[in-house]
């Protein structure tokens, strides 16, 4: 969740259209961080039974299965068709094309919001992680984490709608799953965000003389 794209009007309404993923109960679903190394976990491994999950998480299997159901009430976990149902465990997987997009936080009541800021909170110290792990790469030969990119644009809020969802498309345009990787693909963690860097005045950013 990143940027707050644009949405169709739901029909007759006038109004926006909620994205699917964005609604209350999966914020609060979401603002866990087990659940979140859950989810990290399924994606970067592919379907998982909670004895499996537990064991590289460093938890117990019934707090596993406790969190599984909770994310699967939100929609973002499933059986895993691949494995015949009836076995001695459930085997797990992220739901395919998940829709996730961050909501307006002004339309959200008060739990929503607290739900919402704390799972910025944990996406940050996420992404921050993450920063420091891509200098550790970046000191190996093979280049994984070589590339990047840093710029500063002048947009107008449409604008950056815009970059958002080309941003969007590209990410399409790549597999995204464990079970659709190519050959020698690895899992990377691909992240965008856009931060205003004047002082948001209504009379917009102020210029030396």
């Amino acid at each position: 969740m990143t940027a707050e794209p644009s949405q169709d009007n739901a029909p007759g309404t006038g109004q926006p259209a909620p994205a699917p993923g964005s609604d209350p109960a999966t914020l609060k679903a979401l603002a866990h961080p087990l659940r979140l190394k859950i989810l990290r976990q399924l994606a970067v491994t592919g379907p998982a039974t909670s004895t499996a999950l537990a064991e590289v998480l460093g938890e117990n299997t019934g707090t596993l299965s406790y969190h599984l159901r909770r994310l699967e009430r939100a929609g973002l976990v499933e059986d895993d068709p691949d494995h015949a149902a009836g076995g001695r465990e459930r085997w797990w997987r992220k739901v395919p094309d998940v829709d996730l997009r961050r909501p307006q936080r002004a339309a959200l009541a008060s739990p929503a919001r607290e739900a919402l800021d704390e799972l910025d909170r944990l996406r940050m110290e996420d992404d921050i992680e993450l920063a420091y792990r891509r200098l550790q790469e970046r000191s190996g030969e093979e280049g994984w984490a070589s590339n990047g990119s840093r710029s500063t644009l002048h947009l107008t809020q449409e604008e950056l709608r815009q970059f958002h969802h080309a941003y969007l498309e590209l990410l399409r345009r790549f597999p995204r799953n464990a079970t659709d990787a190519k050959p020698g693909a690895r899992p990377m963690a691909v992240r965008w965000f856009a931060v205003p860097l004047d002082d948001n005045s209504p009379e917009g950013p102020s210029h030396p003389a």
